[in-house]
């Protein structure tokens, strides 16, 4: 495995600051984590699989079909 040794380690982040700066990684993380964050919510509140039968909050006896009676 390349990162074994604590001096691939090293080298690794020192590349990281050459090529990114000092300021702008830890924002780039923040931003990172940020997003990782909104993605796992939104995953929480999807609907079940389309394939279910989904109850309509307003009348729970009918599921919500595209023809409804009249």
């Amino acid at each position: 495995m390349f990162l074994r040794e604590p001096t691939h380690i090293l080298l690794v982040v020192l590349v990281l600051i050459l090529l990114f700066g000092a300021k702008r990684l830890p924002d780039s993380a923040r931003a990172l984590g940020r997003s990782l964050r909104i993605f796992k919510g939104e995953l929480k509140n999807t609907n079940p699989a389309p394939n279910e039968e989904q109850k309509d909050p307003d009348n729970p006896g009918n599921t919500n079909n595209p023809i409804k009676p009249e």
